[in-house]
């Protein structure tokens, strides 16, 4: 499958792993919706991008305005693919405190909305509209969707309890949606991202930065948002990698603390 004359929806598509994906998309040909709460940075990369992007102010918990994503996206070409890439919150807790109370609740539940519920949300919605279309290959192949994991998800660090449940729920999806969404010929795909030079990270300082990238096997360095976007691109035209979530962490592996 190609990404010319095709339109893919890119939720956090207005910064780090999501403008990656998107800036990808269009390099290939293809036209993208930014799905994004991010409203300046949407915007200016939507004009930046020319006519083949659209910015759309998009909650992935309301199903209202992903709807409205995916009529965008059909306005611009039909849609075939969506990929995953929100965030932008987090809370680092230990289940028991120093002081010996709980975790709170709040955190971890929202952690969840938003990583895989989120997520689910996009994936179902998207795929519905996805599967309306003709096939594009003479095997039956409609499109695909690439989902946003984390290698913490497997080797998730003190006080990550709430982004590694909820990362590994997006990894775990994969193969069942991929199985779910075979008899409508799209297909699913996950990346699980180790750490990665994205504008949040680089906010920690240039000593951090190299900490954390001396703990990286090889390359010794943290990943590049543009390596995370080629991969997408790769996963969404791949017409037979399917079912899989794929690490892209340089053989890091995430040490307790």
């Amino acid at each position: 499958m190609k990404l010319s004359n095709t339109s893919t929806i890119v939720t956090g598509g207005a910064g780090g792993l999501g403008e990656a994906v998107v800036r990808a998309v269009v390099a290939a040909g293809g036209h993208a919706v930014i799905a994004d709460l991010a409203d300046a940075k949407g915007e200016a990369l939507a004009v930046e991008l020319g006519d083949a992007v659209r910015y759309v102010r998009t909650d992935v918990l309301d199903n209202d305005t992903v709807q409205g994503a995916i009529a965008a996206a059909g306005e611009l070409a039909p849609l075939r693919y969506a990929v995953t890439a929100h965030g932008g919150w987090g809370v680092a807790e230990k289940i028991v405190q120093r002081d010996g109370s709980p975790a709170g609740l709040e955190g971890f539940t929202k952690t969840l909305d938003l990583y895989l519920t989120g997520t689910y949300n996009v994936l179902r919605l998207t795929a519905a509209a996805i599967a309306t279309s003709e096939p594009d290959t003479a095997d039956g192949q409609r499109g695909a969707v690439v989902t946003t994991a984390s290698i913490a998800a497997y080797e998730g660090q003190m006080g990550q309890s709430a982004y590694a449940a909820a990362k590994a729920g997006v990894a775990g999806l994969t193969l069942v949606a991929a199985r779910d969404l075979a008899a409508v010929g799209i297909r699913v795909v996950c990346i699980a991202p180790g750490t990665m030079r994205t504008p949040i990270m680089e906010s920690v300082g240039a000593e951090m930065l190299e900490k954390f990238g001396a703990a990286v096997p090889f390359p010794k360095r943290l990943g590049r948002p543009g390596e995370f976007g080629d991969l997408a691109v790769h996963a969404l035209t791949n017409t037979y990698l399917n079912g899989e979530t794929i690490r892209l962490d340089g053989a890091q592996r995430f040490q307790p603390r």
